[in-house]
């Protein structure tokens, strides 16, 4: 009971001295005077961001808010843990400032008399690497992001407030954006003004070695792919590479009609110190690849679908996005819960257009869905206990941190199960309209409408619902709620696509493919595990027989059956285990422990492969051609 009043009594006595003081809500109103963004990009050494923000502001309490909820990482992960330093001032006199003990994103200041802007100096101190975060500076290339390095007021929705950046950076450096370049003063360059929601939704590549290719040469609205390197040779596309995304631009167009930006930017690094990323923005995306992307094309198509996928973004989740997405600015909680459609038909979409375009072959394009197909046919025994629908609330849940057995917490399925709820629409679609009607025309009707407008157009399920109706009338709702929150099969789209899955002996080149990016070997849906080229499990299926037999991610195998561990000799052992009916015996690490495990599995390698049905035509085939 005593501890009870103490509790109380300091509760009361915070509430009284105003550290309580909640932060102002987001009014719609016009925020007096503009907000300035001036950073300091130059300490590529250290790594170093030196931001400097000029808020107007009036006599009286100010909270500051430093962005949390992030679009595109649609959780609330802001790395306020990089601001350090940090010194508000009014007429150059410093302020003091606290930080609000229950929302450690907003700081408080109390303006003085007279004063009519305050500033808040601050550094952003970037990754060094390692199990800090993304490398976003190397000596090569940096990626500014203006919601990292800035502080903007509460009590204004961010669309209402007018914002004016300036980036100084290393001497010589070019860079590319989608803000408009208003004057470049030596190396440092200073931004239109346009709102801080624009301002945070177009993040700059800079760096040494930069090209830029047009992807739509003569058009009023540009397309262009700006391209950073490590190296100067990594620059230089072929001319069948450039045909390749220009036709991306082509197909996109045609799928929706409407633009919705006044130009767009893809931002692509081409590095292997930059930290790697894909993320979408209105009138650009951050995007990275191997260095070889152009240099080595051949060898690293499986990343082919990337800018597909965040180009479609300009329409699918920065144009229309869900409502409960769409907040009034960057501090108030987002909802996730239409994330199946917003990043699902994303998937479904980059992976089609790097057919359409010619990024993809389509039997890269076959083999790479027979993957996506063989994770949700065997390879998520957690839907069992989850369902597709509740993996939308992952980004607050774990933010993308490692997870002790993935294919059973499950994490961000709605990604790849949600494109094969939408290739399910799409045999639906077909089926209902005599193969007159597809998810083409949702395309159009859903994201291809008011040309021109780059204002975020919000959408409910139910607005999803309709649409579908106007195309094919049919209980839509409840095809997609069984989809979303049952447990069933996701992968019916194939059938209807006249298309069946298998399992052969036999790796695919997608498979292949992934085992390089992996550095190891996949043995999933036989033996249950992922196996690196060091020994290391880094992945263990559920109910598995590696999993049955007492194998966890982070061990590492030794040996097998007596020889020292290779990926093909565990291969060999589980194709001899097939005919010979021994069992695999693998001397496994774990900690200081080592211990002998063996597996009495005898159905041989498996690997997914997509058959055709005979008898039903080939839409995938039709859902693959060039428009």
């Amino acid at each position: 009971m005593k501890m009870r009043a103490t509790v109380l009594s300091v509760l009361l006595a915070l509430s009284a001295s105003g550290v309580q003081a909640q932060t102002p809500p987001p009014q719609d109103v016009a925020w007096p005077g503009v907000l300035r963004i001036d950073v300091d990009a130059r300490d590529i050494g250290r790594r170093i961001f030196k931001v400097k923000a000029t808020i107007p502001a009036k006599p009286g309490p100010l909270t500051l808010l430093y962005p949390q909820w992030l679009p595109g990482a649609h959780s609330p992960s802001g790395p306020i843990d990089k601001l350090a330093g940090l010194v508000v001032t009014a007429n150059g006199t410093p302020l003091h400032w606290t930080r609000d003990p229950y929302d450690v994103y907003a700081f408080k200041v109390d303006v003085p008399a007279g004063a009519t802007e305050v500033v808040a100096e601050f550094k952003f101190l970037s990754s060094q690497g390692g199990s800090q975060g993304r490398v976003v500076m190397t000596p090569e290339m940096l990626n500014l992001q203006w919601n990292a390095n800035s502080l903007y007021p509460a009590g204004v929705i961010t669309r209402n407030l007018q914002a004016q950046a300036s980036v100084t950076l290393p001497k010589g450096w070019n860079y590319a954006t989608a803000l408009e370049t208003e004057r470049r003063d030596g190396d440092t360059v200073v931004f239109k003004p346009i709102s801080y929601d624009h301002l945070v939704d177009s993040p700059l590549f800079a760096g040494r070695y930069y090209q830029q290719y047009d992807l739509d040469p003569g058009a009023t609205v540009p397309v262009r792919l700006n391209v950073f390197a490590d190296d100067a040779k990594s620059l230089v596309a072929k001319p069948e590479q450039l045909k390749a995304h220009r036709a991306l631009v082509q197909q996109i167009h045609k799928l929706y009609g409407a633009r919705h930006f006044d130009r767009y930017d893809f931002l692509l690094a081409l590095t292997s110190k930059l930290g790697g990323i894909g993320l979408e923005h209105q009138r650009s995306s951050e995007n990275s690849a191997e260095p070889g992307y152009f240099t080595e094309w051949d060898k690293n198509w499986l990343g082919g679908d990337l800018l597909p996928h965040e180009f479609n973004h300009s329409w699918n989740g920065k144009y229309r996005r869900g409502a409960d997405l769409t907040t009034p600015n960057f501090n108030v909680p987002m909802g996730d819960s239409l994330l199946w459609l917003y990043e699902g038909q994303t998937q479904f979409w980059g992976q089609v257009l790097a057919a359409r375009s010619g990024l993809w072959s389509e039997q890269q394009t076959r083999e790479t869905l027979a993957n996506v197909a063989a994770t949700y046919d065997r390879g998520r025994p957690g839907l069992a206990w989850r369902a597709l629908q509740d993996t939308t609330n992952d980004p607050t849940i774990a933010q993308r941190r490692a997870l002790a057995f993935r294919n059973y917490q499950l994490s961000e399925d709605y990604y790849s199960g949600g494109q094969m709820v939408w290739l399910d629409v799409e045999g639906k679609l077909r089926a209902l309209t005599g193969n007159k009607r597809s998810l083409d025309d949702f395309a159009k009707a859903f994201f291809g409408i008011n040309d021109g407008d780059w204002n975020v157009n919000p959408y409910t399920f139910d607005d999803v619902v309709r649409t579908l109706n106007g195309i094919a009338p049919f209980d839509w709702a409840g095809f997609l709620r069984e989809r979303l929150d049952g447990h069933g099969s996701l992968t019916g789209g194939l059938d209807a696509a006249g298309w069946k899955l298998v399992y052969t002996e036999t790796p695919s080149e997608a498979v292949k493919a992934q085992e390089t990016r992996a550095s190891g070997i996949n043995l999933t849906y036989s033996l249950g595990l992922s196996v690196a080229n060091s020994g290391v499990l880094t992945d263990v299926l559920w109910d598995s027989p590696a999993f049955n037999a007492g194998l966890t991610p982070g061990m590492t195998v030794l040996a097998v059956n007596g020889r020292v561990y290779k990926g093909e000799t565990l291969k060999e052992a589980v194709t001899t285990a097939k005919t010979d009916k021994a069992p695999i015996t693998l001397l496994v690490r774990s900690f200081d422990r080592i211990d002998t495990v063996t597996l009495d599995y005898h159905g041989g390698l498996l690997y997914p492969s997509l058959e055709r049905i005979a008898g039903k035509p080939d839409r995938l085939a039709e859902l693959w051609k060039a428009r």
